[in-house]
C-alpha cells in the first residue's frame, strides 16, 4: 500500500528565518502539494540555550508571508501533536529507555574537562565509549547518586552503513567515522538527533528534506530507525547556498535574512521565485514561476548536486519583473505598506508617482533614490540646463521660462493631457524645438538630470502651485545669477 506523501519542516527559533532555511520549507512544501500530501510545521525548541524571543512568531510570520500553508503544525493543530519539541519532552525519555535496555544506547558519565581531552588519530574530537563499558551495578550507583549524565547512542565500531538519497544516490559511510551521539541529556531534553528520529516516525514523515551537511550523519539516524524497528523515510539532501564561491550562507553571521529582503523592498513572491531556483533546475527556460506553478514544475530530479551561489543582481532582476507586472494600483498598495514612501513629501500625487515608477524600479528601497528630486529642489546645478541632445541651453531656459510660467499659470486642467498641449503650442509659438521645450521645463521643475517621467507628468506629480512656484524659483535664480 502507497503511504500518503507527509513532509515537514522543523526549524529551531534561534532567530530570524535564512534564505536557507525557506528553501528547505519550499522545497518540502512543492513536493507534498506535488503528490497531494501534507506539510507539517514542527518547532525544534530543544537547544534552549540558543533560542530567541520572538523567533517562533517571526517563523510563522514568513511561512504565511511567503504563502506556504501547513497543514498541521503548533498554531493549527493536527493528529500527530504536539508540534513543539519541548512539549514532548516525555515521550523522547520513554524512547532513549528503550534504546538503553535493547543495548542500543548507554549511559555516559564523563565530565566535561574529559571529554575535552579525547580526541582520535586524526586530532578530532571523539567520544572513547568508556561509559559504555560500566556494569549495570555501576550505572544505578552513579544514577542514584544524582551524577550528571547523558544517554549516548551505541554505534558499532565496524562495517559500513549504505543509505539512498534522491539527490545523491548511494551513500556509504564507514561506521567507525561516526560518533556516539548524545541522544538524550540529563534535563530529559533530546538532542536533535535523536528528537528528528523519534519524531518524523510519530509524525509518520515519509520524505526528509534537509541540508547536506547531515549526509555524513544520516547513518546515524539510520541505525536508530532500525533499533526501533521503524520504516526509514526517504532523504533529500539539498546543497549549499553559497555567498560566494568560498562561503556558505551564514544564519549565525547575518546573511540572507528573509526579512531584510523584504524591508529592501523585495517581493515575498519574487524572493520565493528566486529561492526556487537555488539548486534546482526546472529544466525549462522559464524563471518566473507563481507558487502554483512551482508545485507544478517542481521536480525532485532537478535538484542539483552542486552548491548554488546567492546573487542579489539576478534577485533585483527577477523583482524587477514582478514590479512590471503589477497594476498601478496594485504597486502604489505595496509602496504604501512599506517604509519607503515615508520620506517622500505627501503633497504629491502618490499614485501617479507609482505609475511612473513602476518600470523603472527594481526593489521597492529604489524609490527614495528615484524620488528624490521631490524633496531635494534647492541648489541644484543651473549647468543641467545645457543639453546638446536637446539643444537647450541656460540662456535659452532664461528667455523661455516666462512665457512657460505665463502659459501655464491660467490653465484649470492640470491634467497630462491639457499640460503638454499647451507646452506643445507655445514651443511652435516660440519657434523651438518640443524637446528643447519640455527639457526646460522638466529641469526647471525637478532640478535633476534623471527623472521618472516628462516634464508634464512632472507638473501634473508635483501639483500646480508646487509646479509653478518652482518654475519661478528657477528663473530668480538664473536672472540673480
Amino acid at each position: 500500500m502507497t503511504r500518503t506523501v507527509r513532509t515537514r519542516f522543523a526549524p529551531s527559533p534561534t532567530g530570524f528565518m535564512h534564505i536557507g532555511n525557506l528553501r528547505t520549507a519550499l522545497y518540502a512544501y512543492l513536493f507534498a502539494r506535488k503528490n497531494h500530501g501534507q506539510f507539517i510545521l514542527r518547532i525544534e525548541d530543544t537547544d534552549r540555550e540558543r533560542l530567541v524571543e520572538n523567533a517562533v512568531e517571526a517563523i510563522y510570520a514568513t511561512l504565511n508571508l511567503a504563502g506556504l500553508r501547513h497543514d498541521e503544525g503548533p498554531d493549527v493543530g493536527g493528529c500527530c501533536g504536539p508540534y513543539t519539541q519541548s512539549e514532548r519532552k516525555h515521550i523522547y525519555a520513554k524512547y532513549a529507555q528503550e534504546l538503553v535496555s535493547a543495548s542500543h544506547a548507554y549511559y555516559c558519565f564523563c565530565t566535561k574537562e574529559r571529554l575535552d581531552t579525547l580526541t582520535d588519530e586524526t586530532g578530532n574530537r571523539r567520544y572513547d565509549k568508556h561509559c559504555l563499558h560500566l556494569s549495570r551495578e555501576e550505572v544505578a550507583e552513579k544514577l542514584a547518586s544524582g551524577a550528571p549524565w547523558v544517554i549516548r547512542q551505541n554505534v558499532p565500531q565496524e562495517g559500513v552503513t549504505t543509505f539512498s538519497d534522491m539527490v545523491y544516490g548511494e551513500i556509504s559511510v564507514e561506521n567507525r567515522e561516526l560518533h556516539d551521539n548524545v541522544l538524550l541529556k540529563s534535563d530529559g531534553f533530546p538532542t536533535y538527533n535523536f528528537a528528528n528520529v523519534v519524531d518524523d516516525h510519530l509524525m509518520e514523515i515519509t520524505h526528509v528534506f534537509r541540508g547536506m551537511e547531515y549526509l555524513s550523519s544520516t547513518p546515524n539516524y539510520n541505525m536508530l530507525y532500525e533499533a526501533f524497528g521503524w520504516e526509514i523515510p526517504r532523504y533529500v539532501h539539498l546543497p549549499h547556498i553559497m555567498k560566494d564561491k568560498q562561503h556558505k550562507l551564514s544564519k549565525r553571521h547575518g546573511d540572507a535574512n528573509f526579512e531584510d529582503f523584504i524591508a529592501k523592498g523585495f517581493l515575498p513572491e519574487a524572493i520565493l521565485n528566486y529561492v526556487a531556483l537555488l539548486g534546482w533546475n526546472p529544466k525549462t527556460e522559464v524563471e518566473k514561476f507563481s507558487l502554483q506553478e512551482l508545485v507544478e514544475a517542481f521536480d525532485v530530479s532537478g535538484i542539483s548536486k552542486s552548491s548554488a551561489v546567492f546573487d542579489e543582481v539576478k534577485l533585483r532582476w527577477l523583482n524587477a519583473q514582478y514590479l512590471k507586472e503589477l497594476s498601478p494600483q496594485q504597486l502604489h498598495a505595496h509602496a504604501l505598506a512599506t517604509p519607503h514612501y515615508g520620506a517622500i513629501s505627501t503633497s504629491v500625487n502618490l499614485p501617479l508617482l507609482s505609475e511612473l515608477l513602476r518600470p523603472r524600479i527594481s526593489a521597492l528601497s529604489d524609490i527614495p533614490d528615484a524620488a528624490k528630486f521631490i524633496d531635494s529642489f534647492d541648489g541644484y546645478s543651473l549647468s543641467l540646463f545645457d543639453h546638446a541632445g536637446s539643444k537647450s541651453s541656460v540662456q535659452l531656459a532664461k528667455e523661455t521660462l516666462p512665457a512657460v510660467i505665463a502659459a501655464l499659470e491660467p490653465l484649470a486642467d492640470w491634467s497630462n493631457d491639457a499640460l503638454f498641449a499647451a507646452l506643445e503650442q507655445l514651443a511652435a509659438q516660440r519657434d523651438l524645438k518640443k524637446k528643447q521645450l519640455l527639457w526646460i521645463v522638466r529641469i526647471a521643475v525637478t532640478g535633476h538630470l534623471s527623472t521618472p517621467g516628462g516634464a508634464s507628468e512632472m507638473c501634473v506629480l508635483l501639483g500646480k502651485e508646487q509646479a509653478i512656484e518652482r518654475m519661478k524659483l528657477s528663473l530668480e535664480r538664473m536672472v540673480n545669477g
